[in-house]
């Protein structure tokens, strides 16, 4: 009698290394998921957080159960349909597999239906928003042309049909695949050499052909769905239905899904007859149907009906595609004004624009950032971000263009970066600075509005402290005992004798972790154990995390896609940061679909951070979010409260957002149009402007946003800007967002677009074109800032910078197009900076306009008006005397080169000279354009000569 097989022990060692490797995991995902649900108690989004992790688990649970039972049923019902007597020996491999089939039953089924269960749970669980939204779903009222069905089946409920269908049919084909492996296993499937075929008994074809015939009815739905899907598909010119879409795929589709049916019922017959080569030959028709009908005959249509007569076979479909876009991005209302511009100039042009004068921004946002930072900065703990922000304020009962920014805490600033000081020392920022937009000091420095800190000015701030930024990338933990002395660093000076002001936070933010188990939660989360050993946590403490604005809102409001300039505002006395967010799509029905992040790339979105690399084909402006910068409170208002996704997801999260009636007055007027979605609007009108379909076709009018002329070295193209501009026939300029356009592949100016950017205003939102006659030439920005560098007067002006490099450089603002004098006026402010000096900072010099072909430079804007305008431009800019910070008014003197001049200037002999480098230069440039290179060599050589003497005779 053999001797009794010993199980061998399993080691106690492995079996403890194990149970605690489970354990801290465990314990790493509960800390995750906990401090998690933390933050949302303090912020007041718990709904949030238990709606998503229920949704998260539930759909989970249901596709592990739906893939992961379809797999194990069906590999139980083939283990019960086993037969009785099976032959042995024809494969060692196939009976050690019987064997354990049959042995282990639980664990050959169990296993690996677990293991498809658990990877479809996971995907399935990614797919939270849009059955939320599912659930949730309101309709819109837009019917779509085809179907009439509303849009917003095709933005939520198709997406989940199709997500179902998917699920259902990879559980039935892995269910099939598991069954017939069993069936094969136990031998009620045989493959015969000696009959050279398959035998299967009576139970499996029953089993296997029921399943295959749920399979194929899946299929034939998915066909009947993806109909709708035509509406919704990158076609050869645009997204939608096309003509082959209409009058081949459709059909083919709807034949398919027959043919599915059919086989399917062919399944079903033979499951009970044995005809098995009735059902495989109407699968191997549908294959060859679904070849002929899916690729053959939509070519066939496409070669020899559409394309030779692509025009008018598309017609129709083009007008469906042009109405469901412009309804999609929101500019359906758009108008367009033909404008005759002008480019002759006048004394006095410019009387009727002389309301707007004074709202010509000249401190650009883009280029004043380090003037903020050495005059503001105050320590170099403290920073400001590289591009500014406009906002507007009322200032001695004027609204006012004015540059901002917060003053945050810049952590690679901090002289000894010790955990101390990192996270419990140097907690905030503080202070919001603001420059006048349309004002300069003497030497060319911004006007401040608000400066200093604490901060001081026209702009009241009862709470600057800046807790949270976009800056405030790292956790920082306050609190005190009582009777404790305060540690967080609040202002580098007020403190009795001058010296550091220290602050104890005594805000709402944060969530509590003085006890011993939230320090061990939080220290688990940031993978820090000076949270858990660190004196300064006490019971008191409270720590402050994912602390930026943006992540704020994207948490509290997964379904949001948030702008990517957010900007600082002061709104009844607290600073707050004012976040735009949208609800987007990418199956509205007929709409064309564009990337998120190449519609809304130019020169400053590259400084921001980009946005998502994303599909959209619809998107509104629903939410304007605000953050309040001390105690990270977040407030979502409903913005657009007809857009049918914010309806959605606000019955989904309910009691997340505020009805757009609970807005302040004071918010309301520091609300804008917002950035990103104008940028988006501006690519798709650069051929969506168009109503009739054969323009759209034939691309005659096409128009694209120019490359920045300024910044964009590397091609990219020109951002929009934020100004007051008065509109030819308004009565008063309006708080605008603007843009222009120049036609395809060409430089000169073809539109220029503006739309309403005030919130308070009843025309927000609304979005207006100029577009320029075709008949005369208007100089694009390119062309102008080309004709601005090479202008004789300004060269003269710019030359002692261009001469003394080293010691100087030139930097070109924006350049800002203004519709004015019944023509365009192109303004630009030159900035000139130190070099070599490490706390140099541009200083505006200058201020260049065009006009035509005219060009004026000056030392003001008026100056530069007048000189263009035949010495008076009819207006007055309203460029005042500005105040020094230490209250006593500048002298508007020029700023003074890096060399100053030496010696005696002889005016009339300047000029002289002057004269006659602009006339050798002209005479250089029209012996290029005829190929004479020897006489542009000459002229040239000419001109620099002149420009010599120029320099001479200014002593320099």
């Amino acid at each position: 009698m053999p001797a009794a097989t010993v199980a061998p022990r399993r080691s106690p060692v492995l079996m403890t290394a194990v149970i605690i490797a489970v354990a801290i995991a465990a314990f790493l995902v509960f800390a995750a998921v906990w401090t998690e649900k933390l933050w949302f108690d303090s912020t007041g989004f718990t709904g949030v957080f238990t709606t998503q992790l229920v949704a998260h688990v539930v759909l989970f649970v249901v596709a592990a159960v739906v893939v992961g039972g379809l797999i194990g049923l069906n590999m139980a019902v083939g283990l019960r349909l086993r037969p009785r007597q099976r032959a042995r020996g024809s494969s060692q491999v196939l009976d050690r597999y019987r064997d354990l089939l049959e042995t282990n039953r639980v664990a050959a089924v169990v296993i690996p239906s677990a293991v498809f269960g658990v990877m479809a749970g996971m995907s399935m669980s990614t797919q939270v928003m849009p059955v939320l939204a599912w659930l949730h779903r309101k309709p819109s009222g837009v019917l779509d042309p085809y179907f009439g069905l509303d849009t917003t089946f095709y933005m939520i409920d198709f997406p989940v049909i199709r997500l179902v269908l998917s699920l259902l049919l990879g559980g039935l084909v892995f269910g099939l695949i598991a069954a017939a492996a069993v069936h094969f296993a136990v031998g009620n499937i045989v493959i015969s050499r000696e009959r050279r075929g398959i035998g299967t008994p009576r139970v499996a074809r029953v089993h296997l052909s029921l399943l295959a015939a749920a399979i194929l009815v899946v299929f034939g739905l998915q066909c009947l769905v993806d109909r709708f899907g035509l509406l919704l598909q990158q076609g050869s010119l645009f997204t939608g239905m096309q003509y082959t879409d209409g009058n081949a795929r459709m059909t083919a589709q709807l034949v398919l899904a027959v043919i599915s049916f059919i086989v399917a019922a062919l399944f079903v017959v033979n499951a009970f007859v044995d005809r098995t080569i009735m059902p495989v030959a109407g699968v191997a028709l549908m294959l060859v149907t679904s070849l002929i009908l899916s690729m053959i005959y939509p070519a066939i249509v496409q070669t020899f009906q559409v394309r030779p007569n692509e025009p008018d076979r598309e017609n129709d479909y083009i007008r469906a595609h042009l109405a469901a876009t412009k309804q999609a991005y929101g500019i359906t209302d758009t108008r367009i004004e033909d404008y005759a511009a002008v480019t002759h100039v006048a004394p006095g042009q410019l009387k009727e624009d002389a309301a707007a004068l004074p709202g010509i921004r000249l401190m650009d946002p883009q280029v004043v950032g380090p003037a903020f930072e050495q005059l503001q900065q105050v320590r170099g703990y403290y920073s400001f971000p590289d591009i500014l922000d406009i906002d507007r304020y009322t200032i001695d009962g004027q609204e006012t263009d004015v540059v901002v920014a917060a003053r945050e805490l810049n952590q690679a600033g901090i002289p000894d970066p010790n955990w101390n000081n990192l996270h419990t020392v140097y907690t905030h920022g503080h202070g919001f600075a603001s420059a006048y937009g349309n004002r300069r000091q003497g030497n060319g420095e911004p006007v401040w509005v608000t400066r200093d800190i604490p901060p001081v000015g026209e702009i009241e701030e009862s709470q600057s402290r800046i807790y949270f930024g976009e800056q405030s990338t790292n956790y920082a933990i306050v609190g005190r005992l009582d009777g404790q002395t305060p540690i967080e660093l609040d202002t580098p000076g007020g403190a009795q004798g001058g010296g550091e002001q220290y602050n104890e936070y005594d805000g709402t933010g944060g969530v509590p972790m003085g006890d011993l188990w939230g320090r061990l939660l939080f220290s688990t989360r940031f993978a820090d154990l000076n949270i858990l050993l660190s004196d300064r946590v006490n019971a008191e403490s409270k720590i402050l995390y994912d602390r930026t604005p943006k992540q704020r809102v994207e948490k509290v409001a997964p379904w949001l896609t948030v702008d990517q300039n957010l900007y600082p505002a002061v709104v009844d006395g607290r600073v707050v940061w004012i976040v735009d967010a949208y609800t987007t799509s990418n199956t509205y029905p007929n709409s064309q679909r564009v990337q998120l992040d190449q519609a809304t790339t130019d020169t400053q979105s590259s400084a921001l951070g980009g946005q998502a690399d994303q599909p959209i084909n619809y998107i509104r402006n629903s939410v304007k979010a605000v953050v309040d910068a001390y105690d990270g409170s977040v407030k979502l208002y409903a913005w657009d409260e007809t857009d049918p996704l914010l309806q959605t997801y606000s019955d989904a999260f309910p009691g997340t957002v505020l009805p757009r009636s609970d807005i302040s007055p004071d918010l309301l007027q520091h609300l804008r149009y917002p950035e990103d979605l104008f940028k988006v609007q501006r690519q798709l009108l650069g051929r969506y402007h168009v109503s009739d379909a054969r323009v759209w076709y034939n691309g005659t009018d096409m128009w694209e946003v120019p490359v920045d002329p300024v910044q964009g070295n590397n091609g990219t193209k020109e951002p929009s800007y934020y100004l007051s501009i008065k509109w030819p026939g308004d009565a008063s300029p309006t708080f605008s967002q603007t843009a222009v356009f120049v036609p395809r592949s060409r430089q000169n100016l073809a539109a220029y677009l503006a739309v309403n950017a005030d919130a308070a205003s009843p025309d927000y939102g609304k979005l207006r074109i100029l577009r320029m006659s075709d008949t005369q030439q208007i100089d694009g920005p390119g062309q102008t800032q080309n004709a601005i560098t090479q202008n004789q007067a300004v060269a003269a002006k710019l030359l002692p910078y261009q001469q003394n490099r080293g010691a100087a450089s030139i930097k070109y603002g924006n350049l800002l197009t203004l519709p004015m004098g019944n023509g365009l006026l192109y303004v630009e402010p030159i900035y000139t900076e130190r070099t070599g000096n490490a706390g140099a900072y541009p200083a505006l010099t200058f201020v260049v306009v065009r006009f035509g072909e005219h060009i004026g430079i000056g030392s003001t804007l008026q100056e530069a008006l007048d000189e263009v305008f035949a010495g008076d431009a009819g207006a007055d800019t309203g460029e005042l005397p500005a105040t020094n910070p230490g209250g006593s008014t500048p002298t508007p003197t020029p700023t003074p080169s890096p060399s100053a001049p030496s010696g005696t200037v002889n005016e009339a002999a300047t000029v002289a000279a002057l004269q006659r480098a602009q006339q050798a230069f002209t005479d250089a440039d029209s012996a290029l354009r005829n190929g004479d290179l020897a006489t542009y060599q000459s002229k040239t050589n000419e001109a620099k000569q002149a420009l010599a003497d120029a320099l001479r005779q200014m002593g320099r």
